[in-house]
């Protein structure tokens, strides 16, 4: 990974600067089974079912679609969109505080590329004021398409202008990082803000 030449780098959102899990909703739902509600997130409304709504899939088909298949859930279903915003516990905060840093020093162009629901995208724009330090972003429910697949990090790259080489990519999902990759994008996986701080001042981006 060559640091001289990194003079843009990539932030995924959700998992790094957005602390944003469906547990903090349905710890709430499930209360005193907390088996049940594992069950619930892994078996009704499961990850891969969310990516869907992520590339483009609208809540009222994705809501019909379970409680098609599991009626006697349609309340619990039914809260991952009506409460939504209970999944957000707020900023990562010290994440936000090298994203400031990184802006403050002005040696990068700064740009987020994001797996979120076109519908759901703008509550988190409204919610967090550091977004307005992004050059751009690159919502994955507009494109209809997500990471991990190739096109979305091709929009991202043409739309600005950026040479994958010069680029750096910071993102929690490994699937995402190596998919980063294959795009011959510099790519970090985020474990957390410490581990990312080391890996940025090693790159003297920081």
């Amino acid at each position: 990974m060559g640091n001289s030449k990194i003079d843009t780098v990539i932030f995924d959102l959700g998992g790094v600067l957005i602390d944003w899990n469906p547990e903090y909703l349905y710890a709430k739902i499930f209360k005193d089974d907390p088996e049940k509600m594992n069950w619930f997130l892994s078996t009704v409304c499961t990850p891969d079912w969310n990516m869907e709504q992520d590339a483009g899939r609208t809540f009222e088909d994705a809501t019909q679609l379970l409680v098609n298949d599991y009626p006697e859930y349609k309340k619990e279903i039914s809260a991952f969109y009506d409460r939504w915003e209970e999944m957000i516990k707020g900023e990562i905060h010290d994440t936000v505080l090298i994203l400031n840093s990184l802006h403050r020093l002005n040696e990068v162009k700064l740009y987020a590329l994001t797996n979120w629901s076109i519908q759901t995208f703008p509550i988190a724009k409204q919610r967090f004021s550091f977004l307005q330090q992004f050059e751009g972003i690159v919502v994955s429910g507009e494109e209809k398409t997500r990471k991990p697949y190739s096109k979305i990090y091709k929009t991202t790259l043409e739309r600005y202008d950026l040479s994958p080489e010069r680029c750096l990519f910071i993102d929690d999902s490994i699937d995402n990082v190596n998919a980063a990759k294959d795009m011959n994008i510099n790519a970090l996986r985020f474990i957390d803000p410490i581990q990312l701080k080391s890996d940025l001042k090693q790159l003297r981006l920081l």
